[in-house]
């Protein structure tokens, strides 16, 4: 049996080592990564985490240029009203690819997730629970490539949606019109609505696109 790459095990450590800090919110858009340092703290040599910086550009998360080394990417006010239009399209489409294909063992873990996330009181509890959910809603694609899209777009917007939960823990109304939305998109989905269920979805999107142009303070807030 062929073993694996010892190179590509090491680069593979290092992309997942800071797309975790990078989804956090550990490192900050705009924020430098510094190569030797990380070298250092994963122990290993540059060779991997230049690797490892190529593979997180392609999805969106790091910008390389020239004489000015790897940044956490930082998306402009413009660049993150784009995205959620993109977003509105595209992942109405993913759901109704899925939803002909999610098992009851998908619903089932669906309605445990929507319970955990009506009680979040924490941010960093709610990102990672927001993300499964939506990705156990998106699960039974047959559309590989729609999905790579969309995941590139959660990633690169992902300190948005952060701001977005941010301003929703502060806001019991917005709170729970998350948790009527989410109620709506499930029962939709369990009802197999492959038309009223992209529908709810791309208005949740619209509804957090529109709360963060509402606050382009957020813009300068996020890349601070």
């Amino acid at each position: 049996m062929k073993q694996p790459d010892k190179s590509a095990v090491a680069s593979q450590r290092v992309v997942d080592f800071l797309a975790e800090r990078i989804l956090a919110g550990v490192l900050k858009p705009g924020e430098r990564i510094k190569q030797d340092e990380l070298a250092a703290e994963l122990n290993v040599s540059r060779i991997p985490v230049r690797d490892a910086l190529r593979i997180l550009e392609s999805r969106g998360m790091v910008s390389l240029k020239a004489n000015a080394g790897a940044r956490v990417i930082s998306l402009t006010a413009k660049d993150m009203d784009v995205s959620y239009r993109i977003r509105e399209m595209l992942e109405p489409m993913l759901l109704a690819e899925s939803i002909p294909n999610l098992t009851d063992a998908d619903l089932d873990e669906l309605q445990g997730l929507k319970q955990r996330l009506n009680s979040f009181s924490d941010i960093d509890d709610y990102m990672p629970l927001s993300r499964e959910f939506h990705w156990v809603c998106f699960r039974g694609h047959r559309a590989p490539l729609l999905a790579q899209m969309v995941e590139r777009l959660w990633d690169t917007t992902q300190n948005y949606r952060r701001a977005y939960a941010l301003l929703t823990l502060q806001d019991e109304a917005r709170m729970q019109a998350m948790r009527d939305e989410r109620n709506l998109l499930l029962n939709a989905i369990r009802q197999r609505e492959v038309e009223l269920a992209p529908m709810i979805l791309a208005m949740h999107i619209r509804r957090t696109h529109v709360t963060l142009l509402e606050h382009a303070h957020l813009h300068e807030e996020l890349s601070a």
